[in-house]
């Protein structure tokens, strides 16, 4: 296949992956293994940095889009997203002393019951019922960040979809509210990390350039049908993305 037609596919893909990312979190999760698929040559670094450049933009699409139709707590978006940032700074650290192998054959476990949770629980972020309010909110949100955040830094994939979980299942958020605050906070991490690549070249800008604009495309695509059907419409999406991130999780244990 030629080149262009290896970034026509990539691009195919990173619609598909704005649109499920815009939704509920997880567009890495299609995103970087097409880019691993199509484009073997590059490291393990450049199909990352890549990938978060050609995100990131979708990312900021998704949360305008949602900052003004259904709107966010600002204190709760700034104190989740700085402890996030700080933990996944701190989780990158970690992965360096400590084999994240170790530790999927148990988040695979506890991933799987989330997944169980939500499909049983069908009333779950249908509405907006904050658990606390507040300062116990925020204090709660920012506990989410650093988890999530440590997750991020740590493993990985689907921390988006996980954060959604955690403001909905824990802090008492629609999954509209939920999606809305993890875009800001996933933009905020995602800046800070993109800043490193750049500097470090790792970004191959021939393809992440169109895959940028692709996924911008599904990100609003994805935004509006969000907002267009609602939390139920979300819960959906929020299933299968996690089903993508079991498959994703066990094909990683069986492989090592």
């Amino acid at each position: 296949m030629s080149e262009y037609g290896l970034i026509f596919w990539a691009c195919t893909g990173a619609i598909f992956a704005g649109f499920i990312d815009a939704v509920v979190g997880g567009g890495g999760l299609v995103q970087v293994p097409v880019l691993l698929i199509l484009f073997p040559g590059l490291s393990h670094v450049q199909v990352i940095a890549t990938n978060r450049f050609a995100s990131i933009a979708g990312t900021a699409v998704a949360a305008f889009q949602y900052i003004r139709s259904v709107g966010v707590d600002v204190q709760v978006v700034t104190a989740t997203g700085i402890c996030a940032a700080v933990s996944s700074f701190g989780g990158t650290f970690v992965m360096g002393m400590i084999r994240p192998e170790v530790f999927k054959p148990l988040l695979l476990v506890i991933i799987t019951l989330l997944a169980i949770y939500t499909f049983f629980n069908k009333s779950m972020g249908i509405h907006h019922a904050p658990t606390y309010a507040g300062r116990k909110q925020l204090l709660l949100c920012a506990g989410i960040g650093l988890v999530t955040g440590f997750y991020n830094g740590f493993i990985g994939p689907g921390t988006g979809t996980l954060l959604v979980f955690a403001l909905v299942a824990l802090a008492g958020m629609s999954f509209l509210k939920g999606s809305a605050t993890a875009k800001l906070v996933n933009a905020i991490a995602d800046a800070a990390s993109l800043v490193g690549f750049l500097l470090s070249k790792a970004v191959v800008f021939k393809i992440a350039i169109p895959m940028m604009v692709s996924n911008m495309v599904g990100s609003y695509i994805g935004s509006k049908m969000a907002l267009l059907r609602g939390n139920a419409f979300v819960r959906y999406i929020f299933l299968f993305v996690i089903s993508l991130l079991i498959i994703r999780l066990g094909w990683d244990i069986w492989r090592r």
